[in-house]
């Protein structure tokens, strides 16, 4: 670089790195290595020396399967005031950059720092254009429930939120980092323009995912409404229905009966009578249901796009 040093391994070369030129200053981080052939969480820490001199090392899960969560990339970094060393970054995984442009922006860097913040302003910008590809699945969804509102959307409902969540789990760590550098280096961020970008662009990030998150559990509590509603309703229109039909129960219950003496068996029309008995009840019946309100709209179809209509 220009007049700093940048190191790129991978994990495999734990002892290229162990022999390195810079070895003594990494040996003396066990934890850093240890987190190195673990390869598996998120992990920051900072440490102070003197007249300003800092080290910043950790490890951050930079892309995540959001099917699969034990397939996900993850980079761990060590740096110092004149170096910065990197292990596992795949740059290939930033498809929207301009790979060699970035390379360019980190090579006149003046300080390691100002590389690293590149790296991690890239890693916005990508995880960003997810975001907004979320962001089209989540309207897909909205309109999904005006348009065909079935128990079945509850599932696409989850997926959204589960991936909100991972989302929340990129972006929360990117943003411990970045309070984590200006921890370390407060005192030579000052007017720095990538460090001014990188905060903002997180700040922009979990501003989205918060919106989002609104909007999700709005769109839940709507579900809840309209899946309560709907089970009300049912549950009072069989209520009607079973009051509808009461009086053929009840007549049908006294007819069946096998008692020696019916006189009613005897009647040459108590077939006819019987059955305009039944229905005189049961009409009986539904008009005082309906002169009472209790029916409402129950009995009425649900129209195609209406929530509660």
């Amino acid at each position: 670089m220009n007049k700093w040093k940048w190191y790129q391994y991978n994990k495999n070369e734990l002892e290229k790195i162990k022999q390195s030129e810079h070895k003594n200053e990494i040996l003396s981080q066990k934890p850093w290595l240890d987190k190195i052939k673990m390869n598996d969480t998120n992990y920051l820490e900072i440490s102070h020396g003197e007249n300003g001199a800092f080290t910043l090392k950790g490890s951050l899960v930079y892309d995540q399967n959001f099917h699969d969560e034990r397939e996900y990339k993850i980079f761990q970094f060590f740096l110092t005031q004149d170096k910065l060393v990197t292990v596992d970054l795949d740059l290939s995984l930033f498809k929207h950059a301009n790979i060699e442009q970035m390379l360019r922006k980190i090579a006149k860097a003046d300080k390691p720092i100002d590389g690293f913040l590149f790296i991690l302003l890239e890693l916005l910008a990508e995880f960003l254009i997810k975001i907004d590809d979320f962001e089209n699945k989540l309207r897909e969804l909205i309109w999904k429930i005006h348009k065909k509102n079935k128990t079945s959307i509850l599932e696409d409902i989850y997926k959204r939120r589960h991936d909100l969540l991972v989302w929340s789990n990129l972006l929360i760590p990117l943003k411990e980092l970045i309070m984590g550098i200006e921890e370390a280096c407060h005192e030579i961020l000052n007017d720095n323009k990538t460090y001014a970008l990188t905060a903002k662009r997180i700040k922009r990030a979990l501003y989205l995912i918060d919106e989002y998150e609104h909007e999700i559990h709005s769109i839940i509590t709507l579900e809840e409404v309209i899946s309560t509603h709907r089970g009300n309703e049912i549950m009072k229109t069989l209520t009607v229905m079973t009051a509808i039909f009461t009086p053929a129960m009840a007549w049908g219950a006294i007819w069946g009966m096998n008692f020696k003496f019916m006189p009613e068996l005897e009647w040459k029309y108590g077939y006819f009578i019987s059955i305009i008995i039944i229905a005189l009840s049961m009409i009986a019946v539904y008009i005082y249901l309906k002169m009472k309100g209790w029916t409402g709209d129950l009995l009425k179809g649900k129209k195609k796009g209406k929530f509660f209509k």
